[in-house]
């Protein structure tokens, strides 16, 4: 009797545990949040890879009675896998040194994700999940999360707000120079064979450039609305076209969308690619979309992976849009006039999609 009742508290203590746990989570993110503000990877970084509390509070400029708060959150920083913890290193002194870890080490140097990372939060877009079960109360259709708490979408934010739009262009080119450069490796058939590729809203055209860059015989060009064209680079050999994948594409081999189809609904994707079937050649000659997204349960072992995925999927009701699986994003192949696809899942939680004529 005594064992079973051990056994029903500690399932108990147990399920506390996991409760905590979850609870705790948000912790996290704003531990993260506070190590890019003070940027203490840069400050790790500075120093050889390696720094104590000291040099870390010395180099972010905080001020001294803040060490022992520092070394708090350092301490959760390093539990989480942000940073790591080197103990009696040898230059003496027997302080401890924190060094960065393969996490980290994408939140330094030029082509870093510190400002998607910065972008996802944001307190704009922090803010709304706090009201996520009120919100589920109401009856669709109704605004977004996004709209619910801040009285506007996040585009009319973006259109009405410099700081917040650069904030969002950042994160994306961010994005971009980090997934681009790993799906032309890994993926390199989806951009061969076609002379002329289309980024649609393809924003700032990172994504475009490093296409244009690694296949210099495809005549690049990005689709995107006027007043987001009016701030693109100039030194650059992608052109772009002010203009509304709503209303038409120009014509091209190959359409490429990146994080953009998430953003809308069944009945506007459909719509997108059927102005995307009317610009692309057949198959037989090169004609195809290109699509870099999230295909929820794409067959992965990985419970990280799977768990990315879903908190995606909730995620991105900041814009009433959606992560697919499978057989949502094939209805929407299918609707739109295409008769195949290919997904090839080689970009972590996300895949490169291949959709033929």
């Amino acid at each position: 009797m005594a064992l079973t009742t051990s056994s029903n508290n500690q399932a108990l203590l147990d399920a506390q545990l996991e409760l905590w746990s979850n609870t705790f989570s948000y912790i996290k993110s704003m531990a993260l949040k506070s190590a890019l503000d003070l940027r203490i990877a840069d400050a790790i970084n500075t120093n050889g890879g390696g720094a104590t509390l000291v040099h870390i509070a010395s180099t972010v400029k905080l001020h001294p009675s803040k060490i022992p708060c520092l070394r708090r959150l350092m301490r959760v920083l390093a539990s989480t896998g942000v940073f790591s913890v080197v103990k009696d290193p040898p230059s003496g002194g027997g302080e401890l040194v924190y060094a960065l870890t393969p996490l980290s080490r994408l939140l330094v140097g030029s082509q870093n994700l510190v400002p998607i990372t910065a972008m996802i939060l944001h307190p704009s877009f922090v803010a709304p999940f706090l009201g996520l079960g009120t919100w589920l109360q109401q009856e669709l259709p109704d605004p977004c999360i996004f709209k619910n708490t801040h009285g506007q979408t996040l585009w009319e934010q973006a259109d009405r707000d410099e700081t917040f739009d650069a904030l969002i262009n950042d994160g994306m080119v961010s994005d971009s120079h980090f997934i681009m450069g790993i799906a032309i490796k890994e993926c390199p058939g989806a951009f061969q064979g076609i002379r002329s590729l289309v980024d649609v809203g393809g924003g700032l055209g990172a994504a475009a450039q490093a296409i244009s860059k690694a296949f210099p015989d495809v005549k690049c060009s990005v689709l995107d609305l006027d007043h987001v064209v009016a701030k693109a680079p100039s030194d650059t050999d992608v052109q772009y076209v002010a203009g509304d994948m709503f209303e038409s594409v120009p014509p091209a081999d190959a359409m490429f969308f990146k994080w953009v189809l998430h953003d809308w609904g069944h009945e506007d994707c459909v719509k997108i690619l059927k102005n995307c079937r009317k610009a692309i050649p057949p198959r037989e000659e090169g004609g195809k979309v290109i699509i870099i997204d999230i295909v929820v349960g794409e067959e992965s072992p990985n419970l990280k992976q799977t768990e990315t995925q879903v908190l995606f999927d909730l995620y991105i009701l900041l814009v009433n849009g959606i992560e697919r699986d499978e057989q949502e994003w094939k209805n929407i192949f299918f609707e739109a006039g295409f008769s195949d696809y290919k997904i090839s899942p080689v970009l972590g939680a996300r895949s490169v999609i291949e959709v033929y004529p």
